[in-house]
């Protein structure tokens, strides 16, 4: 169990005054009291005392004098009764019972910030900061409700992220197109069709969701895979594309995961150009690499992925597209496709589930 603070007394008061003008530096007088330095340097600079800049002169206290220990006690008492200001999220608030709603959705507290700014402009009691949300989830007691609470934020890691050793256990694919040879416009991500590609796995690699983003709109399909064989993964890829109009099928970028063993009939069925990162290159689909660390919030490493029906997938996937990003200056997914649907560039309807 941690030490209890507890505040100076009277009688400590008045022995630092005396200690003081027998010439006794910071740290004599907090190895007399028995007190941290820090403390009894606090409360000396709060009363309005500063140490010399240079050594002590002879007959010339470390401090300097007229410390007086009746008016600090006072000035003391004072700030004791000041009433302390009321932490603006509460548990007992419509505020916090909105932002707990956005964190239930699995959105950032930074997310739910930029929406409150955005929804209440004119009434800053209905804004806090995402440090703010922060402060009140870490404050609360020890208990099952924070753990229920700190289980909604986003995981992070306490130490760095671990380097993969050795070659990849899905191995890869010789002669494949390079993603230099992308076209500049999937690079610059102008125009939305341009996607990313990815797999997350589950538990010992038996079993794993299909990951598909659009680089320009961040809107993401899920797709339910029976394995990671590439005959699944051409079959399950292929039927996800087929409701995506033509003008959103441009490129897709992949690593070189043997599940792509395929990708020249999946080419030919969906029209998209395909392209491969280098190995272990994973900055090279940076937009996917994101949306996996977003989607580990539904399903955790060391789980069984296969346990998630496909219906699961959709409202996963309704729930990322339509959680602000402020990437896209803080709309969603959904509302910039909307968007680029509606260029003349683009054609065809929304992308369904």
């Amino acid at each position: 169990m941690g030490q209890q603070y507890s505040h100076l007394s009277a009688e400590e008061r008045g022995a630092i005054m005396v200690l003081i003008a027998q010439g006794a530096s910071g740290r004599q007088i907090a190895q007399t009291l028995g007190r941290a330095q820090s403390t009894i340097a606090r409360e000396l600079r709060r009363n309005g005392f500063r140490s010399h800049s240079g050594p002590p002169l002879r007959g010339r206290p470390r401090f300097d004098p007229g410390y007086d220990a009746t008016r600090a006690g006072r000035r003391a008492q004072r700030l004791r009764r000041r009433a302390r200001v009321r932490r603006k999220l509460r548990r007992d608030t419509v505020l916090w019972r909105r932002v707990r709603y956005w964190l239930e959705r699995c959105w950032s507290p930074q997310q739910i910030a930029d929406k409150l700014r955005d929804l209440y402009p004119d009434r800053p009691w209905l804004r806090v900061s995402h440090e703010t949300i922060y402060t009140a989830i870490y404050a609360m007691p020890r208990g099952e409700l924070r753990r229920q609470v700190t289980r909604l934020l986003r995981q992070g890691r306490k130490s760095g992220r671990r380097t993969r050793q050795g070659s990849d256990a899905r191995g890869h694919l010789p002669d494949l197109p390079n993603i230099r040879l992308r076209p500049p416009a999937a690079h610059e991500r102008l125009m939305p069709g341009h996607w990313e590609g990815d797999l997350i796995v589950g538990a010992h690699n038996r079993s794993a969701i299909g990951v598909l983003v659009c680089r320009r709109t961040l809107y993401v399909k899920l797709v339910k895979l029976a394995d990671a064989t590439a005959h699944t993964v051409l079959e399950a890829f292929s039927s996800a594309f087929e409701g995506v109009p033509e003008s959103l099928k441009k490129t897709l970028t992949y690593d070189q995961g043997k599940e792509m063993a395929s990708h020249r009939q999946l080419s030919e069925r969906t029209g998209l150009a395909i392209y491969f990162a280098d190995p272990h290159s994973p900055w090279q689909r940076g937009t996917c690499e994101n949306t996996n660390g977003l989607l580990r919030q539904y399903f955790p490493k060391g789980t069984d992925l296969s346990v998630h029906s496909a219906q699961r997938l959709k409202e996963v996937a309704w729930e990322m597209n339509n959680r602000p990003r402020r990437s896209l200056g803080r709309r969603s997914p959904v509302e910039v496709l909307y968007e680029e649907l509606k260029n003349p560039r683009a054609q065809g309807d929304a992308l369904g589930h």
